[in-house]
């Protein structure tokens, strides 16, 4: 449903890196789930009430939280959509995802209100009554519920959106939770089974996990999680398109929300080009990742030696070692040789991962010892830096 108002309401609708388009999908989305739930709830509460189940009555509240969810996700994201200010330079858009975490919040509230209850209802069961009617209001909810959970997907793929993504997984938690009670109700109405009661657990159980999920995925990019690989390949593919560069290391994304990213990264350069002719390039690199990617981005130039055979020729061979001897996922760059009287320093900066957990001085002994395999007058002088990608 949102897909289609959205050809309606939204002008300029597949821009969604702009953080305006994003805040009216936002509100679209939520307006449409509080106008849903709250329909559902209106005819769950009456079958709730009219049949004495209390699965379908806590199946009813649940949808009434799912408005309140959807107003949540609405707000989160007309706030997000605020422009900058003195107080917060890079914008509000982390709201978004701080309104996905309370969803999530909801979602794990919901399920353990809906376990205590049916507990209770283990000990003290009571009598369900059955009808058509209340049978054509579950099914029917399933069936909402469901297109509400596809359509909440296939947008939050759209947007790459944590709180969508949650408030989507609330939905087909719901198609769960329901699909239950209708079984449960049905299998009240022939046998003496408490299935009403023990349903309830199962939903429970199925929330409190949908909504353990629902939290990652918003505390994560609220912690700073680390980019995602596409997003990190085509930086990579675009600085490294242009020929003047060499090389590309120490990059970092910051996530400040969706459509809001500041990248900042070390380019490689020839130390003997022409430094205002290459500043020109990369100011062009750094427009093109923004009108491409949709970030702001910041590139620092490292000139580096590239008409050394003796260097170049070192520094390939330092790398090998590093990655048959120690590990081979380290990188190294801005490597340097400064010649003495009596030994060689090698300068140089080694990228070591993050799940590497031998420390940066037994890591400098190893690969003072590696180097002197190449050359006795060698002697290392190293930089560790973390790969934040």
């Amino acid at each position: 449903m949102t897909s289609l108002l959205s050809r309606l309401f939204i002008k300029d609708r597949n821009n969604t890196t702009s953080p305006k388009v994003r805040g009216a999908y936002g509100m679209l989305f939520g307006a449409v789930g509080i106008f849903l739930n709250i329909l559902l709830f209106g005819f769950k509460l009456a079958a709730g009430l009219i049949s004495g189940s209390i699965a379908i009555t806590a199946d009813a509240l649940n949808n009434i939280a799912d408005s309140g969810s959807s107003a949540v996700t609405l707000i989160g994201f007309k706030l997000a959509g605020k422009k900058p200010d003195p107080t917060h330079p890079f914008g509000h858009g982390r709201l978004e995802y701080v309104s996905g975490l309370i969803v999530a919040m909801a979602i794990i509230l919901m399920g353990f209100e809906l376990g205590i209850t049916s507990v209770k209802k283990i000990f003290n069961p009571t009598e369900i009554d059955f009808s058509v009617l209340i049978i054509v209001i579950l099914a029917v909810s399933i069936c909402v519920k469901l297109s509400m959970f596809i359509d909440g997907l296939h947008l939050a793929k759209k947007l790459d959106s944590p709180a969508i993504k949650a408030t989507a997984t609330d939905s087909i938690s719901d198609v769960v939770a329901t699909s239950v009670v209708l079984v449960s109700t049905i299998i009240s109405r022939f046998t003496d089974f408490n299935a009403d009661a023990w349903g309830g657990c199962a939903v429970a159980l199925f929330i409190l996990y949908s909504g353990y999920n629902a939290t990652k995925d918003t505390v994560s990019p609220l912690l700073g999680q680390k980019p995602s690989d596409e997003l990190v390949k085509g930086i990579n593919a675009i600085v490294s398109a242009d020929p003047a560069v060499l090389g590309v290391h120490d990059l970092i994304v910051h996530d400040y929300g969706p459509g809001r990213l500041i990248v900042s990264l070390h380019a490689e350069v020839s130390a003997s080009a022409d430094m205002l002719e290459t500043h020109d390039r990369i100011d062009n690199i750094e427009r093109e990742l923004a009108e491409k990617l949709g970030c702001h981005a910041v590139i620092h130039m490292d000139p580096v030696v590239d008409d050394d055979e003796n260097v170049a020729e070192t520094r390939e061979k330092v790398a090998s070692l590093l990655r048959e001897h120690i590990d081979q996922r380290l990188t190294i760059h801005d490597f340097r040789m400064v010649v003495g009287p009596t030994h060689t320093n090698l300068i140089f900066d080694v990228v070591v991962p993050f799940d590497i957990k031998t420390d940066d001085g037994e890591l400098l002994r190893e690969i003072g010892v590696l180097i002197k395999t190449l050359d006795e007058s060698y002697f290392a002088v190293v930089d560790f830096d973390r790969a934040y990608v």
